[in-house]
């Protein structure tokens, strides 16, 4: 598949949608969302809605999320160039990719070894290169490239994982959805001293589960 110019056409006409529609201000986000290519991400009988706000199905029985979602925790991370990210679900790499192409420095962990190696190889083949990325338990975080910046869990969570809290740096930010399998609510979590965290509630998602095991 290549990059057409009628991809690049309903990429801008997501852009628009998401500013207009969605209420997403952040100029870094929406040029990120304009530049990466998300019909690479996906099966190819996909291809002509995947400028739709929609989710699709990927390797391993996950989704790719909705642009719209990708977006919001995008732009509720509030990512600074040159940031350290934490992204806990690499998935298909598209969220991934939205990151690098906002000038973080991306450290990934993908627990399903299909999506490790699909994402691993697109991302190459895109010339994109996270700082890091790993087939692992995404509970248990990164601690040897911690602290980070900023934490973005792509996955719904059904407890807080505390493990990942530790590894955010005094000031950072986690976005994270949590609640049961069904519904989540998404989060946004600020460490203001070693122990102390604020909290600030965005709303209800539907996520996949974040899984604690890997799969070979």
């Amino acid at each position: 598949m290549q990059d057409s110019f009628v991809h690049k056409g309903k990429r801008k006409n997501l852009v628009d949608y998401l500013r207009n529609r969605i209420g997403i201000s952040d100029e870094n986000v929406l040029s990120a969302m304009n530049e990466v290519p998300r019909h690479l991400f996906i099966e190819s009988i996909f291809e002509d809605f995947a400028y739709e706000d929609r989710a699709f199905p990927i390797l391993a029985h996950q989704t790719i999320s909705h642009p719209s979602t990708v977006a919001e925790q995008s732009e509720l991370l509030q990512v600074r160039q040159g940031e350290k990210i934490l992204e806990i679900g690499t998935g298909c790499g598209y969220q991934t990719a939205v990151l690098l192409a906002m000038k973080a420095l991306v450290y990934t962990v993908e627990r399903q070894k299909d999506l490790f190696d699909f994402s691993k190889k697109k991302l190459r083949e895109m010339h994109l290169y996270p700082k890091f990325q790993s087939f692992g338990d995404g509970f248990a975080g990164l601690p040897t490239f911690a602290p980070f910046d900023k934490i973005i869990v792509t996955c719904g969570a059904s407890v807080l994982p505390t493990e990942l809290l530790k590894q955010l740096k005094v000031g950072g930010k986690m976005v994270i959805p949590l609640g049961p399998t069904d519904e989540q609510v998404l989060y946004r979590f600020t460490k203001i001293s070693p122990t102390e965290f604020e909290k600030e509630e965005f709303g209800a998602y539907k996520f996949v589960p974040m899984l604690g095991n890997t799969n070979q």
